[in-house]
């Protein structure tokens, strides 16, 4: 069974760790003051900021190589909340991936919210997770991770799908910003 840590413990974090743990997956958590200098498993979840990407690269690397990455950042302005930052076409995840040839980088995780994932509900419906990726065999160890934890979960196809994921992201949070949704509601797969 593969080893995850998770970078970042805020409630998106918590929540991913504790459906791996769940279902029976070795979890570890890395704290800010820890990026750089703490081991690494097998799957990586960036549970942190968009912004918090570069310097998490920077600090580890290399270490990355032949590891699945797990990015589940919006990369939205967060300053006016109006749009993403990332060429346009492209998604966080491609971006990441480029940075990080050796790695194999999947999307997931953006197009929930925290409270859905501990949960394992969004309006009564089953918490759905995303994934997309061009690795197959790495989008599988996540995929049976996340169901074996308790919540579905959707290979939605290749790397260039992180593009829609993250615009259906940007979309529920600024939804929920604006009070148009709740943070316990979102989008459901039915």
């Amino acid at each position: 069974m593969a080893t995850f840590t998770i970078i970042g413990t805020g409630n998106m974090g918590k929540a991913i760790g504790g459906i791996l743990a769940d279902g029976g997956s070795d979890v570890s958590y890395v704290t800010h003051d820890q990026v750089g200098t703490a081991p690494l498993g097998d799957v990586v979840v960036l549970a942190v900021p968009y912004p918090a990407l570069a310097g998490i690269v920077e600090a580890y690397g290399s270490q990355f190589d032949g590891k699945v990455l797990v990015d589940i950042t919006n990369p939205l302005n967060f300053a006016t909340f109006d749009s993403l930052v990332v060429p346009e076409g492209s998604s966080a995840a491609a971006e990441l991936q480029k940075t990080l040839p050796s790695a194999k980088v999947l999307k997931a995780f953006n197009t929930s919210f925290a409270a859905t994932l501990a949960t394992g509900q969004v309006g009564g419906v089953p918490t759905t997770v995303l994934v997309a990726g061009d690795d197959d065999a790495a989008k599988k160890v996540l995929v049976d991770a996340v169901v074996a934890g308790g919540v579905k979960a959707v290979d939605a196809g290749s790397l260039a799908r992180a593009h829609e994921l993250e615009a259906l992201g940007f979309l529920q949070l600024t939804l929920a910003v604006s009070e148009k949704v709740a943070w316990t509601g979102g989008f459901a797969l039915v």
